[in-house]
């Protein structure tokens, strides 16, 4: 019952901690790449989240390809409620920090109709969009780890 897809050591656990990484990346290069995201301090905890989850991420990417080179199972106990609290941090934090970016680009681009600026618009939009694909994944690994810890 511990083989199954996105767990530690796996292929897809790989590919899923490396999308992490991507999206967040990209949800950072979007941001910073406009001249007043540091007005908002929604879009400054989007970069400081969206960071966190880059390091987070990058870390068990590193840690699942060495499992995968060396043919190694990562299924210890302790190494499993690390990953689980770890991944619902970073999940709960992503969400929030995605949620509350969202909803100063929909507040102040959409209902107040003061974005006379519309690349920066599209570029919030694809920062928030590609937070959230980046916490869509998180969450399917916290899910995993949480129920690979539940089923040893």
């Amino acid at each position: 019952m511990r083989d199954f897809a996105g767990t530690p050591g796996t292929l897809t656990g790989l590919a899923l901690r490396l999308l992490q990484c991507v999206f967040a990346a990209g949800s950072i290069a979007a941001m910073t790449t406009t001249t007043r995201f540091f007005n908002f301090t929604a879009f400054c905890y989007l970069i400081a989240s969206m960071g966190l989850q880059i390091i987070w991420s990058f870390g068990l990417t590193l840690l699942d390809a060495y499992a995968l080179v060396r043919k190694k199972t990562l299924h210890n106990t302790v190494m499993l409620i690390l990953f689980v609290v770890g991944d619902w941090v970073t999940a709960i934090l992503s969400l929030a920090a995605a949620s509350a970016s969202a909803g100063i680009t929909v507040l102040y681009f959409y209902d107040l109709g003061s974005c006379g600026f519309m690349r920066e618009c599209q570029k919030y939009q694809m920062s928030v969009a590609l937070a959230f694909f980046s916490w869509i994944t998180i969450a399917i690994s916290s899910l995993i780890m949480l129920w690979l810890l539940a089923a040893g």
